[in-house]
């Protein structure tokens, strides 16, 4: 990792080197060049953006069949807005990064010409801060252009540029838990799930989750299976938007909770930061640089990027294990390490990157292209080998006559699990105006995860003396390419708007892929016959039984409407249908209303159907490992088959299907004295959930592969998933500054409807029935603007879960429940006039730990490994900032 630590350093050099610059302070200047000839209105403001950078929200209704004014030369962007828009019947502000467009006082309804109006037309600038949530334009959940959060058919969460980088995390998954209670992301301190977290969201499992970048689909962990938002720099974000509702009949498979849309930042300028952090307890040291920017190209497009790096340091939150306590007192010439085994954050090194471009032909054609890409490497602990109780490793062996792995680990080992992860997303395509009232966007879109393994300070036991001792594993990927065109079209029949038309069509190909990992990391020695374990001690690597190449494609096409066709009433329904090689043809629609009730009040409701279908992963992959049976040297077999496998048929195994979801949801909408409130009511009822189902081998079953015990993934059973959201935001100048506040409450159950088909191990059923996650969360945040100087702070609260293993004391003991949980977070921050910002803050301000975890405490661990935040107490940090 050392160039990846040379570029690391040279980010920050160059970042430093950019605060002092005289050139690009210059380049930052309040006047921009101009030319823009009168035309469309709606034309003008889109020529306007690119110059600018700012983000236009307008409803394309009230921009139909106005004019704009000529601007040419060097203006201010307020300036120019102003001769922009003059005499055009609207007003225009700005808000932070953005234009907000709305109807002049007592201006002329839209007609084919625009009439001369007073100088209301003229823009106020003003601060972000007098924008909220529900104000702010967003793209995700409705393909009617200028619709805001509070007017969307379904709730969405708008996560700013700002909110985000409130989080010390440079992982956007810690950072979406701290901003929103639906979403949770485990830290689990083992095994490969420690770099590929698993995620849910509104109680369901990530894979239900679909995860865009600029509106485009993002490609899914190999590993995981549901997309690694943590390969995303924070830096190259300008805002996220969560859709919290089924949303497959609008964006097709996975999207059963809801979806996750990356909005890249484009705006021109430059930008750094340089942040340290640490733990309370002394460890877990993690520096962040962070270099982004964009430029203007002329008056045609822009093209932006972002990169980021990050090295974090292991933490450990653990005592002795009380064995390898008792291993010393009955070897006292051996000096074991204290401790053994560590269970806390693995260490971690990440370099993120991402690029954004567009550029405008002649006519009304925009070309565009971004993509993103990280590359990462990690090293956790797995557990240690005591030399006392390793019998299939430490026995000296017929086979190894004289030799004894107490050679070369007197005092047992720890094998030391290493991963390489690697991602790219490229996506580029061409939109622009067809008519005055159809539009078009052809895109294609590239993405590939790679996931790797190592395993190192361990042995293949079979081997004996010639066993290495650090061994490569193998290589998972998955390649997702996908094809759209998407057009929409506004038909005038009537009503408050044109009826909004969206459609379009999909083709993707899906390829998965696994490379065998070395020999001896799967290899059966000559040991194996005495007993010796056989493969990489911890983790056997991937086998030839194990490699191979498969692919799934799929076509699509949709339907998409959305009408106003009174002012208080807006109506939607969608359609889509996908025709899978693996399974075939799906079905899903959606249907929508909203009606607007008097003083700011609003009512909104959905129902929707939705699936996922399975993987190359699901439908291709196997998983096994092998031994040697000491009665007759035969190898035996064990793990899971694909469905496609003859004994797995035999043993009950059959195609598999899509996991399918009705949802349903009806909520409120509050938007008035700057208060901003909905309430939103869910219920998602899925059927066909996968589960691995264990069989046994009937005696006289073909078996030439010797398959001691086997599973396979079967479409297993019905579940049902419900809560509520609640999220409330106020604003107000209090004394000489602005105060802001925002409280978001999540809560949710799930439980099983049905599972007759293959019943699932009681254990698992009582794991949902007591919550495995947290059932209730609150994350409230709070905030005090006062000129240069801003204070924040965040409470995030966690309800009740249960976690599930073995007391050591009481085998009879499976589950310990944990108490609710409250961490609060601070931050101070000090803008000053050459454009450095100085943060300083603590998360876990006071310091706060669970419960001690009683199972499985026999490994020294301390604190579940399950938990579902972070375990290792307060951590402070600094971050220097320089915008330009």
């Amino acid at each position: 990792m050392t160039s990846k630590r040379a570029l690391g350093a040279s980010i920050f050099a160059l970042a430093a080197a950019l605060a002092v610059s005289p050139a690009v302070a210059t380049a930052q200047t309040a006047q921009h060049a101009f030319s823009i000839p009168a035309q469309d209105l709606s034309r003008a403001l889109t020529a306007y953006s690119r110059v600018t950078g700012l983000q236009v929200a307008a409803r394309p209704a009230l921009l139909q069949g106005r004019r704009s004014h000529a601007i040419e030369g060097r203006f201010s962007q307020v300036d120019a807005l102003s001769r922009l828009v003059s005499g055009s019947g609207v007003t225009a502000r700005i808000v932070g990064d953005s234009v907000l467009i709305e109807a002049a006082p007592e201006a002329p309804a839209r007609t084919s010409q625009a009439r001369p109006v007073a100088p209301s037309a003229t823009p106020t600038a003003t601060t972000h801060a007098d924008t909220d949530a529900l104000t702010e334009l967003v793209v995700t959940g409705t393909r009617q252009a200028s619709r805001t959060a509070a007017e969307t058919l379904s709730p969405v969460d708008v996560l700013s540029q700002q909110e985000i980088r409130e989080s010390v995390s440079g992982d956007l998954q810690d950072t979406l838990t701290l901003l929103a209670p639906s979403f949770n992301v485990q830290r689990l301190h083992a095994d490969p799930p420690a770099f590929v977290r698993p995620t849910t969201m509104r109680g369901m499992p990530g894979k239900y989750v679909l995860a865009l970048v600029n509106g485009r689909r993002y490609h899914n962990s190999a590993q995981g299976q549901a997309p690694d938002l943590s390969s995303i720099p924070s830096a190259s974000i300008r805002r996220t938007e969560i859709l919290r509702d089924g949303a497959s009949a609008q964006y097709g498979s996975d999207a059963i909770a809801g979806v996750i849309n990356i909005i890249l930042d484009d705006r021109p300028g430059l930008r750094a930061f340089s942040q340290v952090s640490r733990y309370y307890a002394g460890d877990g040291e993690e520096y962040r640089f962070g270099l982004g920017g964009g430029l203007r190209l002329g008056d045609k497009g822009s093209v932006s990027g972002a990169l980021e790096y990050n090295k974090q340091g292991r933490t450990g939150r653990q005592v002795q294990r009380p064995d390898a306590i008792k291993f010393e007192q009955d070897h006292p010439g051996v000096k074991v390490r204290d401790p053994v085994q560590k269970w806390g954050q693995p260490e971690e090194e990440r370099l993120k990157g991402s690029i954004n471009a567009n550029y405008h032909l002649t006519g009304n054609v925009e070309l565009y292209a971004f993509g993103l890409f990280n590359d990462s490497e990690g090293m956790t602990d797995f557990n240690w080998r005591n030399p006392d109780a390793t019998s299939n490793v430490y026995k000296t062996t017929k086979a190894f006559p004289g030799f004894s792995f107490l050679s070369l680990f007197p005092a047992g080992f720890t094998p030391q699990l290493g991963s390489q992860i690697e991602d790219y997303h490229l996506s580029g395509g061409a939109r622009g105006d067809l008519t005055d009232r159809l539009t078009y966007d052809v895109a294609l879109t590239w993405g590939r995860s790679r996931v790797a393994f190592t395993l190192d300070d361990t042995v293949n036991a079979s081997l004996g003396p010639k066993s290495p001792t650090n061994f490569f594993l193998g290589r998972e990927y998955q390649d997702d390419l996908v094809a759209n065109a998407d057009f929409v079209y506004r038909l005038p029949v009537g009503g408050e708007e044109p009826l909004n038309i969206a459609f379009g069509a999909e083709a993707r190909k899906l390829t998965y892929g696994v490379q065998q990992g070395d020999q001896a990391s799967w290899e059966i020695g000559p040991g194996a016959a005495e007993g010796l374990a056989v493969g990489s001690n911890g983790m056997p690597g991937y086998g030839p039984t194990r490699a191979g190449e498969w692919d799934a494609k799929s076509y699509a096409a949709y339907l998409d409407l959305e009408w106003r066709p009174i002012k208080p009433l807006t109506l939607g329904a969608a359609g889509r249908y996908e025709d899978h090689d693996s399974f075939g043809g799906n079905f899903n629609y959606r249907l929508a209303a909203r009606y607007e009730l008097p003083v700011g009040l609003a009512i909104r409701g959905t129902y929707s159907t939705g699936f996922r279908a399975p993987k190359p992963f699901d439908l291709y992959s196997s998983a096994f490992t092998q031994s040697l049976n000491l009665t007759n040297g035969s190898v035996n077999n064990s793990g899971r088959l694909n469905v496609d496998d003859p004994l797995a048929i035999a043993l009950g195994a059959k195609p598999l299907k899509p996991e399918t979801s009705k949802n349903s949801a009806v909520g409120l909408v509050y938007n008035n004295h700057g208060l901003t409130l909905s309430v939103d009511f869910y219920r998602v009822d899925s059927k066909n959930r996968l589960t691995t189902q264990s069989k046994s081998i009937p005696a006289g079953m073909p078996n030439p592969q010797n398959f001691t015990s086997l599973s396979f993934f079967m479409n297993a059973y019905e579940a049902r998933t419900q809560g509520v959201d609640i999220v409330a935001a106020y604003r107000r100048d209090i004394g000489p500054g602005r105060f802001n506040t925002s409280v978001s409450y999540n809560q949710n159950e799930t439980e099983i409807l049905d599972d007759r088909l293959a019943p699932l191990n009681p254990l698992n059923k009582e794991l949902f029935a007591r919550r495995s996650r947290p059932g209730a969360g609150i994350s409230a945040g709070f905030g005090y603007d006062l000129g240069a100087f801003s204070i924040s702070s965040r409470i995030r609260y966690y309800g009740t879960w249960i976690d599930m293993g073995t007391d050591p004391d009481d085998a009879t003991r499976l589950w310990q429940e944990f108490d609710p949980m409250v961490l609060a977070n601070l931050s101070v921050s000090y803008s000053f006039s050459n454009g450095v910002n100085l943060k300083v803050g603590a998360e876990n301000l006071f310091n706060s730990y669970p419960g001690r975890a009683t199972l499985d405490a026999n490994r020294g661990l301390l604190y579940s490994r399950n938990a579902p935040f972070d375990t290792d107490g307060g951590q402070y940090w600094v971050r220097v900032g320089y915008n330009f």
